[in-house]
């Protein structure tokens, strides 16, 4: 029996054909830093809920990944609450004729 091995493109987003897969990958970026630092805080969901403003079933939601109803804007709220600070830089995809991609790089 032979197994198919597929090169991945870098974001399994878009390896299984999920819609909007860069946003997907962001926020999913966005919400592993989140969760990181509630538990280096050593916050229960329950604090950590009341910290952002949500109840602790979208904390468990968001520290479990499941990102449906989090915009990644109010992603960034979340992390600038919890005391991070979030630089956003815009360069020119100036001759590539196509769209420009989103990333976020974690320090």
């Amino acid at each position: 029996m032979t197994k198919r091995v597929t090169q991945s493109s870098g974001n399994v987003f878009a390896d299984i054909g999920t819609r909007n897969p860069e946003e997907a990958l962001v926020k999913a970026k966005l919400a592993r830093v989140i969760a990181r630092t509630i538990e280096a805080n050593d916050m229960t969901q329950q604090e950590a809920a009341d910290l952002l403003g949500i109840d602790q079933p979208r904390v468990s939601n968001l520290v479990r990944g499941k990102l449906a109803g989090f915009s990644i804007d109010r992603l960034f709220r979340f992390l600038t609450v919890l005391g991070s600070d979030i630089e956003i830089v815009v360069t020119d995809s100036a001759g590539r004729n196509k769209p420009g991609h989103m990333k976020v790089a974690v320090a």
